[in-house]
């Protein structure tokens, strides 16, 4: 659910002007080459985590660019003027009292010391030390030692630079990081936002700017990810793409594999159960490998054993600088098929209903920020719940959050940061060519990922105007190349008949609130104006539907009977309006309902947000509200009629 908001500031040239706009000319064409493997201890790779405190600095000169002017990375950031303690990963609006950095927008700077190991630092050229990010919002650039290594466009993807040269031959000395980041959004970002200075001298200040963005959840900025410096050697592992077949008796795993650094390398490669059984093998940097009787991956509630994942153990050896090196990198591996038809979504051959949620990453204090304790609480919930899927609404999640969907049989619509695109100008050549780049790092990330099962390129966009035609096709068409194993999604809430992009998808997702924002307060118009939805929907392009997001706002403790907007019986008594349909047309062409939303997240501040947007069926504290128990009731009910849940999980059912 999109809709406008605007953060106030006092600043200048940073927020919208000169040297943002710059960088932002100056960004990448295209995603660059290589791949981005999750950083993994290994027998030839370390890693070392650069959690915890952070030093921490906000520009607030007027233009925002007095850490540029002074070169702010060329010594200790201590030594440039005041700074504080930051945590990382976090936000850093919530940290302070300060209420000019809850709502600031420009550069930030961070900072962190550390010594590196000793063998990582032998100038021998056999080993390689990285410096990765899993991301940081939205627009960074990087200095180790004062040197620039790497700047990176958008807020929820991760990003290296290799560091050798920089910090090898001089062991000893701490190893200096420092990053600046800028939370400006403009109408070519993703999301897009702009900024709008506002000149009227008698009621705002010199210089006042708002930033403007069309999405209904707060524009968190920081460092939000782990930071780590991991080392491979020399001549490595650079990607591994795996994609899978099946049958019933043999499943085929399809392999590439590519090292950096040589010609001359050897590859070896093992397929592991989980109890470390090889049961296939190959050689080369492509191949097949074969499987037989194989455990499919299979999503939760879906089988006595969700999620099963085997072992792919990638071993290379290289001659090099008269040493012979050998990098070993293990990725997991599910196999599983997923296929699409007219009226059904796939996976393994049998029919999957999407019962399941739309998330955010927020929380108090920490913002969007990586928390292993949120995180788990999150999972417990939905198991709880009898949830099998969510959408990562409205970008893409952490890499950690992702291996968890995995390892439980959690099924994800695994969406771009692509919200909030309604301007004209942001249907132009220089947005969509940065979309493109998202959809190639979003899918380098996750391509091999069981649980990711579509890919979703947008959420509420302005499909009505006629240049979205060719910026969907485009981006549509784009992202089936990457990867032509999944199918491609927007969440649409535009009018059927007046979609331009909806011929280009896979599945139709939908959002609606009908009782709520149109027709507010009149639950007895649900079942006509949904089962209208759906059948124009369907009628006009025959492709199966989700119900991407629907719900309603509650205050947790207000109640009412009659129920009354706001209320917890209100919220309640939609959700039921629309399952009383969902159950008759799942049994045609609906498959799937994801609530809107799983917990209520913070906004901007807007005379129709209290302290963040309610529709949460839990609280932003992970409390439940009455309409989580009615839909816990109604996944269970929903999983238990399911021919593929296996007798000992309906058994259980009350027990979870």
């Amino acid at each position: 659910m999109a809709a406008g908001a605007s953060v106030g500031g006092v600043g200048r040239a940073m927020a919208g002007g000169c040297r943002l706009l710059l960088l932002l000319a100056l960004g990448r064409a295209a995603a660059p080459p290589g791949g981005m493997l999750y950083p993994r201890e290994t027998p030839s790779r370390e890693r070392k985590e650069l959690g915890g405190l952070w030093s921490f600095r906000a520009d607030f000169s007027p233009g925002r660019d007095a850490g540029f002017v002074q070169r702010w990375y060329r010594q200790p950031l201590r030594q440039t003027g005041p700074v504080i303690d930051m945590p990382v990963p976090a936000s850093f609006n919530d940290i302070t009292q300060d209420p000019s950095l809850e709502n600031y927008i420009g550069w930030v700077w961070y900072e962190k010391e550390v010594l590196l190991p000793l063998r990582w630092l032998q100038d021998d050229l056999s080993t390689r030390v990285v410096l990765r990010f899993g991301s940081a919002h939205y627009y960074s650039i990087v200095w180790v030692n004062g040197v620039q290594v790497v700047e990176h466009e958008g807020g929820h993807l991760p990003f290296e630079a290799d560091i050798s040269s920089i910090v090898q031959g001089s062991p000893g000395i701490p190893c200096r990081i420092t990053v600046a980041l800028n939370n400006t959004l403009t109408p070519h970002t993703l999301p897009p936002g702009s900024i709008q200075y506002m000149d009227d001298k008698t009621r705002y200040p010199k210089n006042y700017f708002v930033q403007n963005i069309r999405f209904d959840f707060f524009n968190y900025a920081g460092i939000h990810r782990p930071v780590v410096l991991y080392t491979t050697p020399s001549v490595y592992i650079d990607d591994i793409t795996v994609t899978t077949t099946s049958s019933e008796s043999v499943a085929m795993v399809q392999y590439q594999v590519s090292v950096v650094g040589s010609t001359l390398y050897s590859l070896s490669l093992s397929l592991r159960d989980q109890e470390g059984k090889v049961v296939a093998t190959g050689d080369g940097p492509a191949g097949e490998l074969k499987v037989l009787n194989p455990n499919l991956w299979w999503p939760y509630l879906m089988h006595e054993n969700p999620g099963y994942r085997y072992s792919l153990e990638v071993k290379m050896q290289a001659q090099a600088n008269e040493m012979l090196l050998e990098d070993v990198y293990t990725l997991p591996v599910g196999i599983r098929t997923v296929h699409v038809t007219s009226t059904q979504f796939l996976i393994n051959g049998r029919p999957f209903y999407f019962h399941g949620v739309n998330k955010h990453e927020d929380a108090d204090i920490r913002g969007k920020g990586l928390d292993w304790p949120l995180v788990m609480k999150d999972f417990n919930l939905l198991r709880w719940l009898g949830a099998n899927s969510f959408r990562t609404s409205h970008y893409p999640y952490a890499e950690e959050i992702m291996d968890l969907c995995d390892a439980y049989g959690i099924v994800v619509i695994d969406e771009c940061p692509g919200v909030g695109i309604k301007m004209l100008e942001s249907f132009g050549n220089k947005s969509l060519q940065h979309h493109l780049v998202v959809m190639e790092e979003l899918i380098r990330r996750d391509k091999n990922r069981p649980s990711v099962v579509m890919w979703s390129v947008a959420n509420e966009p302005a499909s009505e105007l006629p240049p979205a035609a060719y910026y969907f096709k485009t981006v549509i068409a784009h992202t089936k190349a990457l990867d032509p194993s999944r199918p491609v999604t927007f969440v649409t809430d535009a009018n059927y008949a007046l979609d331009h992009g909806a011929p280009y998808v896979d599945v139709i997702c939908v959002n609606s609130y009908f009782s709520w924002y149109h027709d507010p307060g009149h639950l007895e118009v649900i079942p006509l104006q949904l089962t209208t939805q759906f059948d124009n929907w369907y009628k006009t392009y025959q492709k199966p539907i989700i119900q991407s997001e629907y719900g309603a706002d509650s205050v947790p403790g207000l109640h009412s009977d009659p129920p009354l907007m706001f209320s917890e019986e209100y919220q309640k008594a939609m959700l039921r309006e629309y399952h009383s349909v969902f159950d008759k047309k799942r049994k045609e062409y609906v498959i799937g309902e994801l609530i809107w939303n799983f917990a209520d997240f913070m906004t901007n501040q807007g005379t129709t947000r209290v302290l963040g947007n309610k529709k949460g069926i839990f609280t932003r504290q992970r409390q439940p509200k009455s309409a989580a128990f009615v839909l816990r009731e109604r996944y269970w009910k929903i999983a238990n009629e399911s021919s593929c849940l296996p007798p000992v999980i309906k058994s259980h059912t009350l027990f979870l």
